[in-house]
């Protein structure tokens, strides 16, 4: 692991549940989830439709984030709203509880507003000193190699998601191996969302599912 990856201002940890899940709740999770998805649809937009997860951070970024008015006062004021700011972060991290939930990685019911068991950190950008004026306009397209390769993960984290549904039936337990990955896959994706859409850093993401 290099120190730029795990220096990464934009950090996702997710706490492994050592204990029996709920196999009840695991059963029908595609069902148990349409309430609180129906909340975030309305926040958000389709996060969650027919196509998987595959795109679900951009999908956010263009319909429930403030990407392009934040694009134009850093690139016209250099400036960078707190409440733009707060509003993104309470968003992705609450999207980020659902897909915890959705991939069985938790079994507590996503909360609209704790924290739980899903820790999501982004630290609040000097927009005056701390982001160039004119990257954010060109930030989407230099994430684009983050994009594709993260369409590949997605699928794998999806057979993932399957394999644990059926550990968890038998055992109660999410493997860890794919508990981990599942994970790293979510915070790859968190790390190019605040790079490429919530505009917070201009560090580049690091190529890593590390923490």
């Amino acid at each position: 692991m290099t120190q730029h990856e795990t220096t990464y201002p934009v950090t996702l940890t997710i706490d492994y549940p050592d204990r029996e899940l709920n196999r009840l709740t695991t059963f029908f999770r595609g069902f148990t989830v349409i309430p609180i998805a129906a909340v975030l649809f309305l926040l958000a937009g389709p996060i969650l439709g027919d196509e998987g997860d595959t795109g679900w951070a951009y999908t956010i970024a263009f319909l429930g984030l403030t990407s392009a008015p934040a694009a134009l006062m850093l690139v016209f004021r250099r400036k960078y709203p707190r409440w733009w700011f707060d509003w993104n972060v309470n968003l992705t991290a609450f999207t980020l509880r659902v897909l915890a939930y959705a991939k069985l990685l938790r079994d507590e019911y996503p909360s609209t507003d704790e924290e739980q068991a899903v820790h999501l950190s982004i630290p609040y950008p000097d927009a005056g000193h701390g982001l160039d004026r004119w990257l954010p306009l060109v930030k989407w397209l230099l994430a684009l190699p983050h994009t594709i390769i993260l369409a590949f993960l997605d699928v794998a984290a999806g057979f993932c998601v399957v394999i644990a549904w059926f550990a968890i039936l038998f055992t109660g337990r999410y493997p860890r191996g794919l508990f981990d990955f599942v994970t790293g896959v979510l915070r790859w994706h968190v790390r190019v969302l605040a790079y490429g859409f919530m505009l917070v850093t201009d560090r580049y993401p690091p190529f890593s599912l590390s923490g």
